[in-house]
């Protein structure tokens, strides 16, 4: 990769492409073989510029991470770099190759090119174009590309584990269309089930209907903000929604005799909780919600359930901590003309990443910033090329002021 005159170094934009259109054409579904293909290949590339680089095993042998270490000559901070190369699987609705890796109309395609792989890629450039310039760094430079982020972040945990993330600072390069995160939330997965009491339509007044009380409840749930909120940063990270609803007749929920009222009902829904906040936040709104509808339907029993509790934990970072004015700055060096989104911003705040894990193990101060997001998660999911390099452009700068 070339060299400008400038100060900054500058990524050759079709080594970087090349770089990423590799590691998309690897099929990584989680658990699979292709989690170890898509970490040898990123173990590769980094043993190719020059790093200290290797799998690392965990889980019995099972699964593995990529490391890669820059050793810096003495003197600087350290500045470590956290992705996953596991991906969500392809949906229907694509009309490009998945793992085509194609590019054009100033996008690079790709099943997990957004979500996270470009993110995985960027740094690695970074390193790349910095290392080739002759430019040494005072303080390690740490790359990691993990697996198992979609299950909660097992990778990320074995590599803390293990000894391999103690820096001084670390920037976790999910999503975020360059925006600069301060917090995400926790995830809370919770079921609630309403008992009702059945009729027959032409008795319907005598009965409690569990639909009805579901409708009932569903709306308020959607609005709900949950205590024990220390600022509005927290606040922001707040939000509960309803993706699961079914409801019949008794608790296998019959449905071939639509004539009676329903008498069983069950909610499945996500809440997002911020840093400060609990599980116990949660089941308390939930709790005093359905009071609530009970209310309305004195005949009404209801259940709360927490169905999960190995989500990742919540992030948090001062808008004045050292990294994320440091990131401002190079953001703002490379896009002159605005400065960068910075704080607890929708919809990355609901998020959950690895941060969290890095956040609450180590006690680290990090930052939350990659390229890509506006088309996460989607049939054709892309990333706008335009922001992959400029990605690229600020890690390197980025890297020269902390590591320098």
């Amino acid at each position: 990769m070339s060299s400008s005159v400038n100060e900054f170094p500058e990524p050759d934009e079709k080594e970087c492409l090349e770089v990423l259109q590799g590691l998309i054409k690897i099929k990584s579904y989680s658990k699979t073989d292709g989690e170890l293909e898509a970490t040898a290949y990123m173990a590769k590339l980094m043993k190719d510029v020059g790093l200290d680089a290797d799998v690392k095993k965990f889980d019995e042998g099972k699964r593995q991470n990529a490391l890669g270490i820059w050793r810096g000559t003495g003197g600087g901070k350290s500045l470590l770099f956290n992705g996953h190369v596991d991906t969500n699987p392809v949906t229907e609705g694509w009309t490009v190759d998945p793992w085509g890796g194609v590019v054009k109309d100033g996008m690079i395609y790709g099943i997990g090119v957004s979500n996270m792989k470009a993110g995985c890629a960027a740094y690695l450039c970074a390193v790349q174009t910095l290392f080739e310039s002759g430019w040494k760094p005072k303080g390690d430079v740490v790359l990691t590309h993990v697996v198992g982020e979609l299950q909660g972040g097992p990778g990320t945990v074995a590599l803390i584990d293990q000894g391999y993330c103690n820096v001084d600072y670390f920037v976790n390069c999910e999503p975020s269309d360059l925006k600069a995160i301060t917090m995400h939330a926790e995830s809370h997965i919770f079921r609630i089930e309403l008992t009702g009491v059945t009729r027959h339509m032409s008795k319907r007044e005598d009965g409690t209907d569990a639909i009805l009380a579901a409708t009932d409840l569903i709306p308020r749930l959607d609005k709900l903000i949950f205590g024990n909120a220390k600022n509005d940063d927290v606040k922001a990270c707040n939000r509960c929604h309803v993706g699961v609803v079914r409801a019949g007749l008794g608790r296998e929920m019959a449905d071939w005799r639509p004539p009676q009222v329903a008498d069983f009902a069950v909610i499945r829904g996500a809440a997002r909780f911020g840093p400060g906040q609990t599980s116990n936040d949660v089941e308390t709104a939930l709790e005093i919600e359905c009071m609530e509808t009970q209310r309305k339907f004195p005949q009404l029993k209801y259940e709360i359930f927490n169905e999960r509790s190995d989500s990742m934990p919540s992030f948090e970072v001062s808008k004045q901590a050292h990294i994320v004015k440091r990131l401002n700055e190079a953001y703002e060096q490379v896009r002159p003309v605005e400065k960068q989104p910075t704080g607890a911003l929708a919809p990355q705040c609901f998020y959950g990443s690895d941060a969290g894990h890095l956040y609450v193990k180590l006690g680290l101060e990090g930052i939350v910033c990659g390229p890509g997001g506006k088309y996460n998660t989607m049939p054709d999911e892309r990333v706008e090329v335009v922001d992959y390099m400029d990605c690229i452009k600020m890690f390197i700068r980025l890297i020269m002021d902390i590591c320098g």
